[in-house]
């Protein structure tokens, strides 16, 4: 094989593996329970209106499709995972919501340069391994004049440093990947979008999350949930000492976290328009 063909094989066994990983678990239970209010936020961040062309990179389940059909929009939902697709299908049927599900590849979008006027991620965009990439499709699909609106995990907030608690555990990343809490960093981003867009306003925002009243509830909900955390606890699971560390080192940090029965998990909320 050629090196340009290795490089395409070893892309779709990362590809694969991702779209394995976001069907472990529930994830639509974490959208749907957990981080419920962050489609809204965006969906608000981006002043999408009646008729606007909406592409949501990376939906998931819909967490920040939905309300975008809702508010009015044309709304498009692409996501690598059919399951998490076929789960927002259904909400947005019982929501009464009407938009267009897609399979596809954050970082080979199906679709015409300039094709909306919004395109937006809510926490998932940034975990697509090769950012510029995946920053490079964002504003290809933007019409100019558009938006383009992005909320990302911070490395310093809790689901950040969720990340690097797991670090240690996990299987080391493939050459060329980046770690996705770069998205909640605004100088990352706007490295990534550079001079192609104009009028980028960021901000750090919490969203308060209430339904872990110990640090332990936390850490089972999301070792049953949560893609990612299943996928680094399968892969020390023939070690009961590691696994016993990590489980410890989990519970640590929401115990460090938990305020009242509550913690605020913090978020990069960040829009810019796309030079015309």
């Amino acid at each position: 094989m050629t090196e340009t063909a290795d490089a395409r094989e070893a892309d779709r066994a990362l590809k694969a593996k991702h779209r394995t990983m976001w069907a472990l678990g529930d994830y639509p239970a974490v959208a749907r329970q957990v981080v419920a209010a962050l489609g809204p936020a965006l969906v608000e961040a981006c002043a999408v209106k009646a008729g606007d062309r909406v592409l949501d990179v990376a939906a998931g389940s819909g967490n920040a499709s939905i309300p975008a059909a809702l508010a009015g929009g044309d709304v498009v939902a692409s996501d690598l995972t059919p399951e998490l697709l076929a789960v927002g299908r259904k909400e947005a049927e019982e929501r009464g919501a009407v938009l267009s599900w897609q399979e596809a590849d954050a970082e080979a979008l199906p679709f015409d340069a300039g094709t909306f006027d919004v395109v937006m991620s809510c926490v998932g965009v940034m975990f697509a391994p090769h950012h510029q990439t995946a920053a490079d499709e964002l504003v290809r699909v933007c019409r100019p004049g558009g938006t383009i609106g992005l909320l990302s995990w911070t490395p310093e907030g809790f689901i950040g440093q969720m990340f690097a608690t797991m670090k240690p555990y996990a299987p080391p990343p493939p050459p060329g990947a980046q770690p996705p809490p770069l998205w909640g960093r605004e100088e990352h981003v706007r490295e990534l979008l550079g001079d192609r867009v104009t009028d980028v306003e960021a901000r750090r925002q919490s969203i308060r999350v209430d339904m872990f009243s110990e640090p332990e509830d936390f850490r089972e909900f999301f070792k049953a949930a949560y893609g990612p955390t299943i996928t680094v606890y399968r892969s020390i699971a023939d070690d009961p000492e590691r696994t016993a560390a990590l489980d410890a080192a989990l519970a640590d940090l929401a115990g460090g976290a938990l305020r009242d029965g509550a913690m605020e998990w913090e978020y990069l909320l960040l829009t810019a328009r796309r030079n015309g």
